[in-house]
């Protein structure tokens, strides 16, 4: 696929990082110069320094040939008309937008993103996203990722596995047998860095990442088993009063719930919009990295400091210090994925990484087959996908026990007609069946092919 990516700050050079390991041919525009350099001295990719939106720099970067256009720079408008520029002089066929200004996003004003007016075909939204991640997480305390398919009635929770977790040195078969009504299926785990489907022998030690797949029904059920029974925050301390700040807590109040929020916002400006919105949240104007302004906002007292600034390290140090001035747990947005890996060290109980979940939207549309959902894994280590059975599927027909499945990829569940199903080896997949897979990077091919439609069905 022949892919042009504009802006290449972290978004676009995640992107183009996963677009150009699955040997597509990916060419990224932008107009700084370091960073062009840097995409170049990194990525198998081209790299053009020049407007997005300028229709001599689409040209150079082969817009005539391109299939998909993914503007995501930091500005809305050059995104939309480099989406409309691809449209009207180059009739590429996919056009993706990020689009963060929620003025744009209306619902009365969607139709601006129509055929006729600005032909984006699809909307990325990252405070959206990105604060619906924040809100799942805030309602499931226990888990360290928390994703829905097929249209929220399947969950996909990572749990981390602690020594007292009562489901350790068990193996998976037998939990199957203590529990047949629970319809849970441990489709990856992550051990010691190493990211791996296991087998019905295999047994969860502590220190463990599970990623299983259950009913929206059964969450808790599923994480009250793995030993995580944690109540959800009622006290909550955010940091940074901007977009995805004030989305996470209108939602919050629009649940009418008896949690109490108050956030904590270092530009004054931003601080007073935001306390003329909010009507139940309290607005504190200043530094979260202030420790008397975190006392003001009793943090000795809160269940949970959120921090969702646009500064990575105000976002650990400020989490780090409320858990130290006695905050019972923190989730932190981490932008930079270098932080990740020794987040755990630091006292971060759990984080949100932005890019991955916009690159797990745009991956949904990149794939082929009848895919419906994507979301990334580790850095692309893994997928989960969520993809819709053709007729012409392989899967269709026999029992699974009876398909030989590439290596790499598992069932999690089936979606038929309102109801999710546990896999086992007697079942049979329909055509229409929404099938929920857990798929290493290596078989994600094996999984697209699966879900094509065949040229022998015509």
């Amino acid at each position: 696929m022949r892919v042009i990516i504009c802006g290449a700050g972290q978004v676009g050079f995640g992107i183009a990082e996963r677009l150009a390991a699955e040997q597509n041919d990916v060419s990224v525009i932008d107009t700084a110069p370091e960073l062009i350099r840097s995409v170049r001295d990194t990525l198998d990719v081209r790299g053009f320094v020049g407007h997005g939106a300028h229709p001599d720099v689409l040209a150079t970067a082969g817009a005539q040939q391109a299939d998909m256009i993914i503007a995501v720079t930091l500005y809305d408008e050059v995104n939309m008309v480099a989406c409309q520029v691809a449209h009207s002089l180059f009739d590429v066929p996919t056009k993706i937008a990020r689009i963060r200004s929620q003025s744009y996003l209306q619902t009365h004003y969607m139709d601006l993103f129509s055929r006729d007016h600005l032909p984006i075909d699809v909307i990325i939204s990252p405070e959206v996203e990105v604060g619906e991640m924040v809100l799942r997480r805030i309602a499931l305390p226990g888990a360290a990722d928390v994703v829905r398919f097929a249209d929220g009635n399947v969950a996909m929770v990572a749990i981390e596995c602690l020594e007292e977790c009562p489901v350790i040195n068990t193996p998976l078969a037998q939990l199957s047998e203590l529990f047949p009504d629970l319809p849970s299926t441990v489709v990856g785990v992550s051990r010691n860095g190493r990211l791996f489907i296991p087998h019905s022998a295999d047994q969860l030690i502590a220190g463990d990442m599970a990623y299983v797949v259950t009913t929206k029904e059964q969450v808790r059920r599923t994480l009250g088993l793995f030993g995580h029974e944690e109540t959800e925050a009622t006290r909550i301390v955010i940091a940074g009063g901007g977009n995805i700040g004030l989305y996470v807590a209108n939602a919050l109040e629009r649940k009418q719930s008896r949690t109490k929020v108050k956030i904590i916002e270092s530009t004054r400006e931003r601080a007073v919009a935001a306390a003329d919105e909010l009507r139940r949240t309290v607005v504190l104007h200043g530094s979260a990295l202030d420790q008397k302004l975190l006392l003001e906002a009793d943090i000795q007292d809160a269940d949970l400091m959120v921090t969702l600034t646009n500064d990575d390290q105000v976002n650990i140090l400020s989490s780090v210090m409320a858990k130290r001035l006695g905050c019972k747990s923190n989730l932190v947005l981490i932008n930079n994925p270098t932080y990740h890996e020794f987040a755990k060290t630091l006292g971060i109980d759990a984080h949100v990484n932005p890019r991955a979940v916009t690159i797990s939207k745009v991956l949904q549309h990149v794939r082929r087959g009848r895919i419906r959902a994507v979301h990334n894994i580790q850095r692309g280590a893994a997928e989960v996908i969520e993809a819709e059975a053709l007729e012409t599927s392989p899967l269709v027909g026999p029992l699974l026990r009876d398909i030989e499945f590439p290596d790499g990829m598992r069932i999690g569940a089936v979606y038929r007609d309102g109801v999710v199903i546990k896999p086992s080896g007697s079942l049979r997949i329909k055509p229409k069946d929404r099938v929920v897979i857990f798929a290493m990077e290596n078989a994600v091919r094996h999984v697209e092919q699966m879900f094509r439609v065949s040229l022998e069905f015509f």
